[in-house]
């Protein structure tokens, strides 16, 4: 039991970490006119955080 609230509680801090790190690429994109430094950081983002997770429920 404690192990699914602490996967719950990981997965929302590393899914509030992703929408901090879209943000910045959103900035990234408008603000500084840097369209492939912005894909290139949503993915990596995204990747790393569905990974990390998908890593912590396994185990």
């Amino acid at each position: 039991m404690i192990s699914i609230i602490y996967n719950f509680i990981f997965l929302l801090i590393t899914l509030f970490i992703l929408l901090k790190v879209i943000g910045y690429a959103i900035y990234e994109i408008k603000q500084l006119k840097n369209k492939v430094g912005g894909i290139v950081i949503i993915s990596f983002s995204s990747a790393i955080v569905l990974l990390v997770n998908i890593i912590m429920w396994i185990r």
